[in-house]
């Protein structure tokens, strides 16, 4: 079976003050566990949960990836947008025009996102978090439709979008041109085997499709880390046992 997308990290200077900015926007609650990161459990349709992830490095370029936010109307985009810079959110410009309809925002620790403005067809069947954009090659959208066995729902000049069989948020790749990829980035993707599944095999099989290996986690963790072929990372748990 094909593994499973159990969360998306963000390395986080203040985890806490991050995991409380996303709970407040989206209405999650923090899982209760031991983990010296936060996690966040969806009280949605969205099917994998938020991790924040303790690092002293600072965010020093725009993410590969954001939260693109949906809308009923544009009374609730604005509601969306209020809450969010009420919780610490600012506006930023990286080039949007204004007939595009929606907000960008970046959260506390300068994380971009979207608000996305009613009448979104692209996104018009999806709950609040209607997707996760990412920049991306073609082929890396291949990748992952394969790596998570989500189909294929948009496939046209180079952008690709996959969505799991049971609904929630699409992942989008917005295709040529890619920027440079420089340093680690601060959003990654947490994958797991289903339960009781076969941790290295699930490794070798994403290796088989195009991943990289770049090491094994902490010894104890069984965490292993991993690129994608665009080269972006990824971290592949062991399977829960239960």
């Amino acid at each position: 079976m094909t593994a499973q997308l159990v969360a998306l990290c963000f390395d986080a200077n203040d985890p806490l003050r991050l995991a409380r900015f996303w709970a407040g926007v989206l209405g999650w609650e923090t899982a209760d566990d031991a983990r010296d990161d936060i996690t966040l459990l969806p009280s949605d349709d969205t099917g994998f949960r938020i991790r924040c992830l303790p690092t002293p490095e600072k965010k020093t370029r725009q993410n590969q990836m954001h939260f693109d936010l949906t809308s009923t109307s544009l009374e609730d985009q604005r509601r969306t947008v209020a809450r969010s810079l009420e919780l610490g959110a600012r506006h930023i410009d990286i080039g949007q025009r204004p007939e595009e309809g929606h907000v960008v925002l970046a959260d506390p620790e300068g994380n971009e996102f979207c608000v996305i403005g009613p009448g979104n067809n692209f996104l018009a069947d999806c709950g609040f978090v209607g997707a996760l954009a990412c920049d991306g090659s073609q082929e890396v959208g291949y990748f992952w439709s394969e790596a998570l066995g989500w189909p294929l729902v948009w496939d046209q000049d180079q952008e690709t979008a996959i969505r799991s069989p049971h609904g929630g948020p699409k992942i989008t790749w917005g295709g040529p041109p890619v920027a440079p990829k420089a340093g680690k980035n601060r959003l990654h993707f947490d994958l797991a085997p289903p339960a009781h599944g076969d941790h290295q095999a699930e490794v070798e099989r994403l290796v088989s499709l195009g991943a990289t290996l770049i090491e094994s986690g902490p010894r104890g963790t069984g965490r292993v880390l991993m690129a994608d072929p665009d080269g972006n990372e990824f971290s592949v748990s062991p399977p829960p046992t239960a």
